[in-house]
């Protein structure tokens, strides 16, 4: 049923610029929502946004905002708007952020009342509250800026194979989008092949298309090879037409230049809507699809690898960018935001919950006790490329050796090949680490690759990924490794919600040091086992310290110390499908890791199979 929340979603008049194409296919996938309303608003002046607050009294406001279509929309006016309660309700400000970089999204302030966050703070050097970034790579370090995937449109006509090896392209005339690069890379490598060029002129900085047709005749001019033909059209292509310019290629390619400070560009969007092969520039408004393996950058590959590589590269990140997890994701950010305000619950694996403890979760930094041993102020510098020399075969466990265990200096001796490993496959982020805590990621690394055998496709789940060394160094081996983490994507609650999350479907789930600073591991266990497949199994690791309670000393990242009794009883509790893998040996009289000099605890291993019935 409908509720009557109504979000207004503003965006410039029609014009022919990304920024509009953007917010308009955007747009169209909320409107299909069945828990906001929400009700597009094309408005080119102050005059046309109050009509529409007033007409529709919205609860939320989100800008499809860039300052070069909204030049109207400034601080004193979304501020007016919120302090003065135009037509008599509170309206929260929402701005897309379209050139999105972790720079910006890190240092974005907005300005906060009390009846949100609870409290008097008020911070007046911002334009919007809340800010959402279309950008997957985004580390979420900051409280107010959300993100969400990309959309990959729909496109189900039936795939056309060119007879002649087509090169595409697409894009506004504006500079630095490298099509000179593209002919140039074309007749590098083929001798005949078809180059196929769509550069309309753009309403915001190529009015007239004097840039599109000047950089047409520059492409012609390079054209030196008698079996390499150009076509160039000028025409501005709806959404149907571009993909179908897309489909008629066998490659689509875009060679923008190193532009710094820019966000994503939405081309690629709708070049991965066709499923044909995509090659790209290492320009960082691709980033986000720069880790595909095969890689699709023609830094690694030349166009002929990646054509003959075809779309499979890419075809997970296609499948997750679809409309159902776009609209999922707006829905939760409208959720977190709104929430506070109005004081209601949101239904979580079938039970009501209120929303104060998401909420302290959602307004503070991202938890940096999940990450606590690992440095959050920089991101990894190592290189996941799969290596294909990369080996480690799991320690020899001796009798009366188990899995479940305390790890104690007598396990860092057994592991230490694991941790030497690790070492080798990722020392940049291994040299961040806490030494003696090392040894949970070494027993994680050594325990997936000692169960993964008995899987014929594995499939991997890492909760608690950011910089997890364990996880890491799987897929230096070559494994496929999906990655939650609420510095890069979900709390493991929220994954699980999502459309695509595929449930019963992971063989092994593996976490480091990550359950302890839940709140609530009641939820993070039922998530864990909703995610497994029959036999499947779970590898974690926890802070231990047998015999403590509620109220004692422990470090402010932990939520709990666990204890045998935990271990024992009160998980396995949560996960009644689910059965230790051996008998476990939790007994630690003289805990030997120290903590800041003032907590001594250890860590212990929880590993679970689910049961096959």
């Amino acid at each position: 049923m409908m509720s009557q929340r109504k979000i207004l979603f503003v965006s410039h008049s029609k014009t022919q610029c990304g920024v509009y194409e953007f917010g308009n296919n955007i747009a169209g996938v909320l409107q299909q929502s069945q828990y906001y309303e929400f009700v597009r608003a094309e408005c080119a002046s102050l005059a046309d946004l109050e009509k529409a607050i007033s007409e529709n009294k919205p609860t939320a406001i989100i800008y499809n905002y860039h300052p070069t279509v909204m030049p109207w929309l400034c601080k004193k006016i979304t501020k007016g708007i919120y302090r003065n309660n135009i037509a008599g309700i509170k309206v929260i400000q929402i701005g897309i952020i379209h050139e999105i970089t972790q720079q910006v999204a890190d240092s974005a302030t907005g300005y906060m009342n009390k009846w949100i966050l609870g409290t008097s703070q008020r911070r007046l050097n911002s334009l919007f509250n809340f800010y959402i970034a279309a950008d997957p790579t985004l580390l979420l370090k900051n409280p107010l800026v959300f993100k969400t995937g990309r959309l990959v449109p729909v496109y189900n006509k039936p795939v056309i194979i060119p007879a002649t090896t087509t090169i595409g392209s697409f894009g506004f005339g504006t500079p630095k989008k490298g099509f000179e690069s593209v002919v140039q890379k074309v007749q590098e490598e083929f001798d005949e092949a078809i180059i196929r060029l769509n550069i309309p002129s753009a309403d915001f900085g190529d009015k007239n298309g004097i840039h599109a047709k000047q950089i047409a005749d520059n492409c012609q001019s390079l054209i030196k090879k008698p079996g390499i033909k150009l076509e160039v059209s000028h025409r501005f292509m709806d959404n149907q037409m571009l993909l179908d310019f897309l489909a008629a290629n066998s490659l689509n390619v875009f060679l923008y230049e190193n532009m710094t400070g820019r966000g994503i560009s939405s081309a690629i969007d709708n070049a991965m809507a066709v499923k044909k092969p995509v090659a790209i520039s290492g320009s960082p408004m691709f980033r986000h699809i720069l880790a595909a393996q095969p890689s699709v950058c023609v830094e690694d590959n030349t166009l002929q690898e990646i054509l003959k590589n075809g779309f499979t590269p890419l075809e997970k990140m296609a499948e997750d960018w679809n409309k159902e997890n776009l609209l999922w994701d707006y829905e939760r950010v409208l959720n977190a935001v709104i929430s506070k305000a109005r004081n209601y619950q949101i239904p979580k694996m079938g039970i009501v919950r209120t929303l104060q403890s998401r909420w302290r979760k959602l307004f503070s930094l991202p938890d940096k006790s999940f990450t606590w041993l690992r440095n959050t102020a920089a991101v990894t510098e190592d290189s996941l490329v799969p290596n294909a020399s990369a080996n480690y075969t799991p320690v020899v466990l001796k009798t009366g050796q188990v899995l479940n265990r305390i790890l104690d200096d007598e396990a860092r001796t057994l592991y230490h090949p694991a941790i030497e490993k690790l070492f080798e496959f990722v020392p940049k982020t291994m040299s961040k680490k806490i030494a003696r805590a090392n040894v949970q990621q070494a027993f994680i690394f050594d325990t997936v690759l000692r169960l993964v055998k008995d899987y014929k496709t594995p499939k991997l789940l890492c909760v608690g990924s950011y910089e997890d060394t364990a996880s890491m160094g799987l897929q230096k081996m070559g494994y496929t490794v999906e990655e939650i983490d609420p510095m890069v994507n979900y709390f493991l609650q929220d994954f699980f919600t999502k459309p695509s999350t595929k449930k019963a479907s992971y063989d092994i789930i593996f976490s480091t040091s990550v359950i302890e600073h839940d709140p609530d591991d009641k939820s993070f266990m039922e998530c864990i086992e909703g995610l497994m497949t029959v036999g499947g199994a779970a590898v974690i690791t926890c802070d231990y310290k047998d015999g403590w309670k509620q109220g004692e000393p422990k470090p402010v990242e932990d939520a709990r110390f666990y204890t045998k009794e935990d271990l024992t009883k009160r998980l396995l509790s949560y996960t009644p499908k689910c059965e230790l893998v051996d008998t476990p040996q939790w007994e630690c009289p003289n805990p030997d890791f120290n903590y800041l000099g003032k907590y001594q605890y250890t860590f212990a291993t929880f590993v679970i199979k689910k049961k096959i019935v």
